[in-house]
């Protein structure tokens, strides 16, 4: 099987890219894996560089490059496409380069897959696309409403992908995931950002009075049932992952705390972000009961493995907070 992964040099790229190659997925057995990534501030072309294996290609390129896109997607079976704009607060900031890489690299990857005949297109997308949730969880029936920048790109590239299905009749499928964590991911998110302050002696912001609410997942767990996805998921169809523990951002901030030894002295306060969503809740009873996901990584185990990773791997972070 001949697999192309889009942003593989990123955060939730690699881990599944890792995961891949050493046959953690039975179902996906890889001749050849293609990584398309154009290396932005957020990809990390030495994860890539630790990968001995000869299955493996590497081309730094944008998914908006039409002509590169398609003659690397000759003779594709399946596309996994993690490439994506994430961070929400730089979305505020400016959104133009969401729009560009969410919605326009989509669409360009999705012609291009259909030019190309690939076999399956699996898309990689979030629960923020469905916006808020005071009680219960969202389940995939539940309609769109994001609230930011981002949030709103990541909608407009699902649509884009079931409209390639039911027009085109492309074999694709949407996966939306909860709040991922894990080693290696980038310091800007708010996991990495307060254990990578903490560990150098710093103190953390808090957004408001901290009662916004996220669902956690370990990275693993996502690229796992992203796997399972891409192996048997239905044509059409979108699977929610999620990793079932809900935590406020001042119950977050409390564990780490908690794990580090620290005290909250070390905390400030700051201004709410615009448009702060309230809480994230998926279910994913959907792909636990056709393909049989369930997470396997608890929020306290993950959170000690976290934490020791970053104190562990210092070289590895401070090359992105400070460079050269």
């Amino acid at each position: 099987m001949r697999i192309m992964v889009t942003g593989g040099a990123g955060f939730i790229g690699s881990h599944f890219l890792l995961d891949l190659l050493d046959g953690s997925y039975p179902g996906l057995t890889p001749t050849e894996v293609v990584v398309l990534d154009k290396l932005t501030y957020a990809g990390d072309r030495r994860v890539l560089d630790g990968m001995r294996d000869a299955r493996l290609s590497f081309v730094r390129a944008d998914i908006c490059d039409r002509p590169v896109v398609l003659r690397l997607m000759k003779g594709i079976d399946l596309v996994v496409h993690f490439a994506a704009e994430t961070h929400v607060d730089r979305s505020i900031a400016g959104s133009d380069e969401f729009l560009q890489t969410n919605v326009a690299g989509t669409q360009n990857l999705l012609h291009c897959a259909l030019e190309a005949g690939v076999g399956r297109f699996v898309h990689v997308s979030t629960d923020e696309v469905y916006g808020s949730i005071e009680e219960g969880s969202w389940d995939e029936a539940c309609p769109l409403e994001p609230n930011s920048p981002y949030s709103a790109s990541k909608a407009s590239s699902d649509l884009l992908v079931r409209s390639y299905h039911r027009t085109y009749g492309l074999d694709a499928c949407i996966t939306r995931c909860s709040n991922n964590y894990g080693p290696r991911q980038f310091p800007e998110k708010v996991i990495p950002r307060f254990v990578t302050t903490l560990l150098e002696g710093g103190g953390v912001p808090l957004y408001g009075d901290g009662s916004n609410v996220r669902e956690w997942l370990h990275v693993s767990d996502h690229c796992r049932g992203v796997a399972l996805v891409a192996e048997k998921g239905r044509a059409g169809e979108t699977y929610n992952i999620g990793g079932g523990a809900e935590l406020s951002n001042r119950e977050l901030t409390g564990r780490l705390l908690s794990i580090m030894g620290l005290d909250w002295d070390r905390v400030r306060r700051v201004p709410d972000r615009k448009g702060h969503d309230l809480r994230y809740s998926v279910d994913h009873s959907k792909i636990a009961a056709e393909l049989g996901y369930e997470p396997r990584i608890g929020l306290d185990e993950g959170l000690e493995d976290v934490v020791r990773w970053y104190a562990g791997n210092p070289h590895w972070w401070k090359a992105l907070t400070q460079p050269a």
